[in-house]
């Protein structure tokens, strides 16, 4: 979605097809794109899924310039505690991140609003702040151009400080 090209990332409707740490360079190379797997949802066996887990980790917790993760919570569901597990991670690494609630396009408003209010509630529960949250679905385009811009915003904070950290 975010690269308006589809079929450039893989997708199923069964969780699992990513399996490898994909790169994907945006706007001609000014930033990145990272398509880790999930955390969680993929129909494998354990020895893979704690591979993964693994993966993710050390990608995350060793990436010097990461930015921001975006985590892809599913909006038809309430909050389920692997999200809130992993996002506990990502608060106890240090690392920053926002929600992309997907398949908005896929359930009414109301069911979603349901479900987004639970999550707000459960994270207040043990976060000060919650984290940007962007409604999105790939089927109709909605929420892109509120990331790309939210993405934009964080590259130019960023900026200064990443150039200053190489000696440019």
């Amino acid at each position: 979605m975010l690269a308006n090209h589809q079929g450039l990332a893989k997708t199923s409707g069964k969780p699992g097809k990513t399996q490898l740490i994909n790169l994907f360079k945006m706007d001609e190379g000014a930033w990145s794109l990272v398509d880790l797997p999930g955390y969680g949802y993929a129909r494998v066996s354990k020895v893979q899924r704690e591979t993964f887990s693994k993966m993710i980790s050390h990608y995350l917790r060793n990436r010097a310039n990461l930015v921001n993760v975006f985590v892809l919570i599913d909006g038809r569901h309430e909050p389920q505690e692997i999200d809130l597990d992993f996002l506990r991670s990502l608060g106890q690494w240090g690392i920053p991140f926002s929600l992309v609630f997907t398949k908005l396009d896929k359930l009414s408003s109301s069911a979603f609003g349901k479900n987004q209010a639970a999550m707000k509630r459960k994270l207040l529960k043990e976060w000060e702040n919650l984290p940007p949250m962007f409604l999105s679905s790939a089927t109709s385009g909605l929420g892109r151009t509120e990331i790309i811009r939210y993405i934009q915003e964080l590259n130019e904070e960023v900026g200064p400080i990443m150039a200053e950290q190489l000696g440019k």
